[in-house]
Formats: structure tokens, C-alpha cells, sequence
């Protein structure tokens, strides 16, 4: 999908129908290839993204994870919807094509859309970008402006009405995320069900809503290679909703790791925060509330609900992998994770800052 993020081989376990897909394309886009080439991208820990390219088209096939246990959180339909009212009013969002919700064709639902192309920042800056300073401090400032012209959007006018619950959206996603942990639980981790009882017990007053991403980071993002600071596309919109706009801010914040936090804590880094000139989290918020003009009360709470939420997100996948569903090597230890992403939150908790 990008430079330095190119698809390769499919793995092993997660293959589709040529031959299916093909014909499905025949009929939905008229599309009279004798042959179709599929190929996977690597990166990313939930829904599945392939490379389908037929004759001189390229397009990009999302469809759930195999095994996956969880409806709710791999509706392709919803995934579907959420593009087709953004694309035509935020442009980082990619144009969807067409959604296939007969199980018959792949064995579950998927859908098309177009590709873009562009560079994909991670924890390890691609070759050719020299990331100094003053550019990783403007990639930052990017990143933040980009979310909060997401979430200035006016979900109503562009058709996402119906689309989530705003009221009472805090306290559910505190309890649904609690829930979804003693679900894909595999050992004991005290640490992260003491952070959810703390979420539980300090939930802090309903903002407007507005739409949100939910997994709003760096390697989410392509970046145009003539100007890296320039986003050319936000992917990944599977936990898309509206609801409360810090939310998203706190999971953002969640992945957002700095060169003196714990050493274990920087282990798990996957973007490039931890690069010189890049904003701290504190100038993260102070952006945000600039570009946004929302009030950013109760961070602590925000900051920590985020690494909880990608504790608890880390756990599933790592479920999936103990419990034979996925055999990619990725989440072999991603256990682990769980409970540094927890300890990180206790001791924001504790300091009352993020």
C-alpha cells in the first residue's frame, strides 16, 4: 500500500478464492481479467488487507481476520459506510468501490476499495526520509490537525447519524473493552484489570460527539514522498463511530511513546514519537486543543482508557494466536504487551499527568 510497506507473499492460513474473486469481480465491476494476482500486506494486527490486482487495476480487499470470534468488531458493512460518507468530505479517507457480504464468495464478507500510494512512517523511518527535527516535529503537528479535521466533521450532514451512541459512549466503551479482556484472557495480568476498575470508577462528563478512528496513529497514515509532512491517506477504519472526540485523542496519546519513558515502555513503540523534535505528549494535547478548540479536561483519564484499550486489543490478537486461529508469528509474544501497556497507565495514574 505504500513505499516501504509493500504486499508480499499471502500467509499461510489466510489465502483466498482466486477463482472466486474473480468471478465476483466479473460481475460487480465488469471486470474481465482471464487472471487476478493476490498478495497480502504485512503489516497490521486485525482485519486482513490484500492486494488484488486485475488486468491494470489495483485494488485493495479488506475482509475479517480468520477465526475471528468478535462480529462486532470486523463488520465490513460498517467499515464500508464509514468510507462512503467520508470520502467525498475528508479526502485523507480512501474511495470505497464495492462490499460483498455473501459468505459464499471468500467465506466471509470483505469489501474493495481504491489503492493509494505513499510512505508509511513506523518505529523505523524508510529509507530515503531523514527525519530531523524540525520535519519530525511537523509530521506530529500533521498528525493532530489531520484528527481534528476529522473531528470537526459534522457526522449528521454527511449521513453517519445513526452510525454510534453518543450518550453514555464512555462509560460503554470502558465497560465493553473489560468485557472483551476477560474474553481473551490467557493469564493473569493484575495490573490491567486494576486500570479498568480505576476507568471504571472515575469516568469523566460526556463531550459533543463527533466521528472518531479509534486507532488514530502513525503507521494508520500515508504520507506523500514529496512532502511527508502532507497526509495522503488515513487507513484502517474499522473501529470508526461517533462518539467522544477524547477518546480518540487518549488512544493516540496511548501509542505515543517518548525517549525517557521506561525502557520496556519504548520496546513497544510503533511509530517514530520517540524521534528528536517530535512533540511530547503534553504539546500532543496542547495541539489538539489549538486545532480542535475543545476543551481537554481529565487527560489522565483519556491517556490511560487508550493504553488500556490497546492492552486489551494486544491480548485479542494475542488470543487468536494461542487459541490456533492465526499462525503469524507477530503475536507470538504479544502477551506481554498487555501488561506494559497497563503498568504505563498505573503510573500516569499515579504521577496525574499524562
Amino acid at each position: 500500500m505504500t513505499q516501504g510497506d509493500e504486499p508480499a507473499t499471502v500467509r499461510r492460513g489466510e489465502e483466498l478464492d482466486a477463482g472466486a474473486l474473480r468471478a465476483y469481480l466479473g460481475r460487480a465491476l465488469s471486470t474481465a481479467a482471464d487472471s487476478i494476482e493476490i498478495s497480502q500486506f504485512p503489516h497490521g494486527h486485525s482485519n486482513l488487507t490484500y492486494l488484488v490486482r486485475a488486468g491494470g487495476t489495483e485494488l485493495v480487499l479488506r475482509r475479517p481476520p480468520f477465526g475471528n470470534q468478535v462480529k462486532t468488531a470486523h463488520d465490513m458493512s460498517r467499515e464500508f459506510r464509514v468510507l462512503t460518507a467520508l470520502a467525498p468530505v475528508f479526502p485523507p479517507a480512501p474511495r470505497p468501490i464495492c462490499l460483498c457480504t455473501d459468505e459464499s464468495v471468500l467465506g466471509a464478507p470483505f469489501y474493495l476499495m481504491e489503492r493509494r500510494h505513499g510512505i508509511v512512517v513506523r518505529k523505523l523511518v524508510p529509507e530515503g526520509l531523514v527525519l530531523t527535527p524540525p520535519l519530525a516535529e511537523r509530521l506530529g503537528r500533521a498528525l493532530i490537525a489531520t484528527l481534528a479535521e476529522l473531528h470537526r466533521l459534522d457526522y449528521r450532514a454527511i449521513g453517519l447519524g445513526e452510525l454510534g451512541k453518543p450518550q453514555g459512549y464512555v462509560a460503554r466503551q470502558v465497560k465493553g473493552w473489560t468485557d472483551r479482556y476477560a474474553a481473551a484472557k490467557t493469564e493473569e495480568v493484575p495490573e490491567i484489570e486494576s486500570v479498568a476498575r480505576w476507568l471504571a470508577d472515575h469516568l469523566p462528563p460526556e463531550h459533543e460527539a463527533s466521528v472518531i478512528h479509534n486507532d488514530f496513529k502513525f503507521d494508520n497514515l500515508l504520507l506523500d514522498p514529496a512532502d511527508s509532512t502532507r497526509i495522503t491517506a488515513v487507513l484502517d477504519w474499522e473501529m470508526a463511530t461517533v462518539g467522544d472526540p477524547l477518546m480518540d485523542l487518549g488512544t493516540s496519546l496511548g501509542y505515543w511513546i517518548h525517549d525517557d519513558d521506561p525502557a520496556e515502555l519504548q520496546a513497544a513503540a510503533l511509530g517514530p514519537t520517540m524521534a528528536r523534535g517530535m512533540l511530547r505528549r503534553e504539546q500532543v494535547v496542547e495541539a489538539y486543543a489549538r486545532a480542535s478548540g475543545r476543551s481537554v479536561d481529565h487527560l489522565v483519564f483519556y491517556y490511560a482508557y487508550g493504553l488500556f484499550k490497546l492492552g486489551v486489543v494486544v491480548q485479542q490478537i494475542y488470543a487468536r494466536y494461542a487459541r490456533g486461529f492465526t499462525t503469524d508469528v507477530r503475536f507470538a509474544t504479544m502477551n506481554r504487551m498487555a501488561g506494559v501497556l497497563a503498568r504505563q497507565a498505573e503510573r500516569a495514574i499515579g504521577a496525574g499527568r499524562v
